[in-house]
C-alpha cells in the first residue's frame, strides 16, 4: 500500500527519502511526534489544542471508566477539553449491551456497533479494553491517531487479559500505560505516559480493575490536556521484558492438584473466580469450587488431620471450621461450597455424599476419595465428537 502525506508544497511518498518531513497526522501515527503546520493529511485543519472531538472505542467496566472521565470533561465547559464524544463497542448477546454501551446510552452518548465506526470527524481516537485490531485506514482517520489506555506496564502483559495475568502470576507491582495505537499487532505502539501502582496483597482481578480503572481514567485526561506534547515526547517500548497475557479458557479453570501449591490455585481463585469457578472431578462428576478460603495453621495441626496419609487432591471435612479441606502439591486449600448438581455448602456435600461414601467404604483413606484433575477435551476432540454424533444420527 502507497500512502501519501501532505506537505505545505504538496504530496510526498511515506517512504519518502531523508530530509523529508511528514505532517502532524503522519507523524501523530508513526509516534514520530507533533509537527505544528497545521493540516492532517487531507488537507483538512487540523486542531493545535483542546476542545478535542473524540471517537472512544471499549467494552468492559475497565473501559468505562474512561468514558464516563470523558463524558465528564465534555460537560465541564469551563475546562473545554472535549467538544465532541461519540463511542463505538461491540456487539453483546444480551439486550442491554456490555458496560460501555449502558453507560454511552444512559448519557445520551451517539454509539455505534462495531465495525460501524460512523462517518464524523475527529481529532483522536481512544481505545480501552476493545479486543479490535484497528486497521491503518481507520487510524489515518484521526490526525492525532488513536490513543489506547492500557492496564499494565508495557511491555510486561501484552494483550486481552493484562489484569488477570497480573493477578495470575503474583505480580507485586503494575500499573497503566497510555500508548498509541499500531496497525495489526496489539500493544507495540509507543509510551505517551506510563504510571505504577503496587498490587495489594491478595486483591482480587476484579479489584485491581477497580483501582486501574480510576487510574487510567485520570491518566488519559492529563494526556489530553497536553496531547500534542505528549505525542512528541512519546518513547518506544523497551525489547526486553515483553510478556503476554492471552485471553483464559475454560480449561484455565481446572485444577491441576498434583501440579499446583495452594498459593498457586489462590492466585488462580483470585484472577478468574468471579468470571469462571474453579473445577474438579470428584466420582466421574465435574464439580465447582465457589467459595475458596485459607486454611488456619490450627486447623492444619489437628491430629486427626496429621494421622492420615494423604495424596493431592484428597478431600476431607473439617467439622468444626465446617470446611472442606483438600490437599495441594504443597499444602491445603479450605472450600466454603461447591457447585456439584446444586449449589452446597462444605456441610451438605459432606453429608450428602462424602460421608455415604466413606459407610460404603469404611476401609478407605482420603487419597481412594480424592478429587481429580478435570479434562476438558481440546478443539479437535470437540470436532471429533460432533462429527461422531453427526454420524450416528
Amino acid at each position: 500500500m502507497r500512502v501519501l502525506v501532505r506537505r505545505c508544497c504538496g504530496y510526498l511518498p511515506a517512504s519518502g527519502g531523508a530530509g523529508r518531513r511528514l505532517g502532524p497526522h503522519w507523524r501523530a501515527v508513526a509516534g514520530l511526534g507533533w509537527c505544528p503546520s497545521g493540516e492532517d493529511g487531507r488537507g483538512a485543519r487540523v486542531r493545535e489544542k483542546p476542545p478535542w472531538r473524540v471517537l472512544f472505542f471499549g467494552t468492559d467496566r475497565f473501559a468505562r471508566e474512561a468514558l464516563r472521565a470523558l463524558h465528564a470533561a465534555r460537560e465541564n465547559k469551563e475546562e473545554e477539553l472535549i467538544e465532541k464524544l461519540e463511542v463505538v463497542t461491540v456487539p453483546s448477546p444480551s439486550p442491554k449491551g456490555l458496560p460501555v454501551k449502558q453507560y454511552a446510552v444512559q448519557s445520551q452518548l451517539p454509539v455505534y456497533e462495531w465495525p460501524d465506526v460512523g462517518s464524523g470527524e475527529y481529532d483522536v481516537g481512544v481505545v480501552a479494553s476493545f479486543g479490535r485490531l484497528l486497521s491503518e485506514a481507520l487510524i489515518l482517520k484521526f490526525p492525532y491517531g488513536i490513543l489506547n489506555v492500557h492496564p499494565s506496564c508495557l511491555p510486561r502483559w501484552r494483550g486481552p487479559a493484562p489484569i488477570i495475568h497480573t493477578v495470575l502470576h503474583g505480580d507485586t507491582v503494575t500499573g497503566v500505560t497510555i500508548m498509541q495505537i499500531r496497525p495489526k499487532r496489539f500493544d507495540v505502539g509507543p509510551i505517551l505516559k506510563q504510571e505504577t501502582v503496587p498490587v495489594p496483597p491478595k486483591s482480587t482481578a476484579k479489584e485491581l480493575e477497580a483501582v486501574l480503572s480510576r487510574l487510567g481514567a485520570n491518566m488519559l485526561i492529563s494526556v489530553l490536556k497536553n496531547l500534542p506534547a505528549s505525542l512528541n515526547s512519546g518513547r518506544q517500548q523497551p525489547t526486553e521484558g515483553v510478556t503476554h497475557a492471552p485471553k483464559i479458557s475454560a480449561g484455565t479453570s481446572c485444577i491441576k492438584w498434583e501440579e499446583q501449591t495452594s498459593e498457586q490455585i489462590f492466585r488462580l481463585y483470585r484472577a478468574i473466580g468471579n468470571i469462571i469457578p474453579l473445577q474438579t472431578l470428584w466420582m466421574d462428576n465435574t464439580i465447582k469450587l465457589l467459595d475458596l478460603v485459607e486454611v488456619n495453621s490450627s486447623v492444619l495441626t489437628d491430629p486427626k488431620l496429621t494421622g492420615q496419609a494423604v495424596t493431592p487432591g484428597s478431600v476431607i471435612y473439617h467439622k468444626h471450621s465446617q470446611i472442606l479441606l483438600v490437599c495441594c502439591k504443597n499444602g491445603w486449600i479450605g472450600v466454603q461450597s461447591v457447585m456439584l448438581k446444586k449449589t452446597l455448602t462444605a456441610t451438605d456435600f459432606y453429608n450428602g455424599y462424602l460421608h455415604p461414601w466413606y459407610q460404603k467404604n469404611s476401609q478407605a483413606q482420603p487419597s481412594q476419595c480424592r478429587f481429580q484433575t478435570l479434562r476438558l477435551p481440546t478443539k479437535q476432540q470437540k470436532k471429533k465428537i460432533v462429527a461422531m454424533q453427526q454420524c450416528i444420527k
